[in-house]
């Protein structure tokens, strides 16, 4: 029985040390990159199976109040608004109300090329439209409300670069498109739909359509980097990148999205999947993204990933399926991608799990 106990208590040794020589490295590889403790920094999290191994903040919430980043920070995500507009036209598919392989011209008549360009080129970055974040005109209307259809409007006359299912292209333009598409089908706004059918759904309560208007506790101030030291990021209308990427949330809840898909409780198994399929150009070249994720691997190990970046904001995750890892990193000042960062630690993260 004593040398029972004994076993227990040197294995039970063995998992905390090897844990917290897991997190020495990873808060290592994390200060090493945001330097400055009085200067705006991130949060990170890595889960294991749906739970939480390590999770931390580091920098500063708000500068000129001089309040520091918890775990509970609600950051502007970006991009990675980009998995919730793909999925929520999974949702829209599943009932009935649409279909991937659809033409835009069955839902906006007037669209250029529309018959020939599929809800399914808009969610593979395969369109050719215009991405609207490289047209000068931009500055015109970054600060204006626009509605979605006024957006369309503002980029669906440029010419095309490429004929759709040519290319792969990342493209803001056709999320905008697909966020549209949600409100002429679902008949009320973006924001309620994606609250109600994925935030509500998934318990995610500390997530929003962004806002500067909206008291949100816990939010994250974001910042840019000049010469002379941190400025307040530049004012956005959120309504401009709209459904390509003007949602907010927390690593907690960014963590339940995870869950909710692994535990199919917005789609089918079946339909999620589109979502994690690697789909082909015309050409048959395959390419490297699903429906709002990039496909890619880490050491040969296939991972499912996404960013995001907007004034004063930059975001990543890492899921890697076979595992079971999620890896998130927000940061709270555009000088600082965690990009590279979040792939790094799970990297270190599989390798230590490889090496127990």
């Amino acid at each position: 029985m004593q040398r029972l106990f004994l076993l227990f208590f040197i294995v039970l040794f063995s998992v905390v040390s090897n844990a917290q020589d897991l997190n020495r490295k990873i808060d290592s590889l994390i200060q090493s990159e945001l330097k400055e403790t009085n200067g705006p920094g991130g949060v990170f999290l890595i889960a294991k199976k749906g739970k939480p191994i390590y999770e931390k903040a580091f920098g500063m919430a708000n500068l000129e109040l001089d309040s520091k980043l918890n775990t509970n920070s609600v950051f502007q995500i970006g991009s990675m608004t980009k998995q919730f507009t793909a999925i929520a036209i999974l949702m829209l598919e599943e009932q009935g109300k649409l279909k991937v392989s659809d033409p835009v011209s069955n839902y906006i008549p007037s669209y250029p090329n529309g018959d020939k360009i599929t809800i399914h080129h808009l969610l593979t970055h395969t369109s050719g439209i215009k991405d609207f974040t490289k047209m000068k005109a931009l500055q015109d209307i970054a600060q204006k409300e626009m509605t979605p259809e006024q957006m369309v409007d503002f980029f669906k006359n440029e010419p095309a670069d490429f004929a759709p299912g040519e290319k792969f292209e990342y493209n803001n333009s056709g999320y905008v498109v697909l966020g549209y598409i949600i409100e002429l089908v679902s008949g009320g706004t973006y924001e309620d739909f994606i609250k109600k059918n994925i935030f509500d759904k998934a318990g995610m309560t500390n997530s929003y359509y962004a806002s500067d208007r909206k008291i949100i506790k816990n939010r994250a101030f974001g910042y840019h980097k000049k010469s002379s030291g941190y400025v307040n990021k530049t004012a956005i209308n959120f309504s401009v990148p709209f459904s390509s990427g003007s949602l907010m949330s927390t690593l907690d809840d960014m963590l339940k999205w995870q869950n909710a898909l692994n535990q199919n409780l917005l789609l089918t198994q079946k339909n999620a999947m589109k979502a994690f399929t690697k789909y082909k150009l015309s050409s048959g070249q395959e390419i490297e993204y699903g429906y709002g994720w990039h496909l890619k691997n880490i050491n040969g190990i296939p991972t499912r990933e996404h960013g995001g970046s907007i004034f004063g904001f930059k975001s990543m995750a890492v899921y890697i399926p076979s595992e079971d890892i999620y890896i998130v990193g927000f940061s709270n000042c555009d000088c600082n991608s965690p990009t590279q960062l979040v792939k790094d630690i799970a990297k270190l993260t599989v390798e230590d799990l490889h090496n127990r």
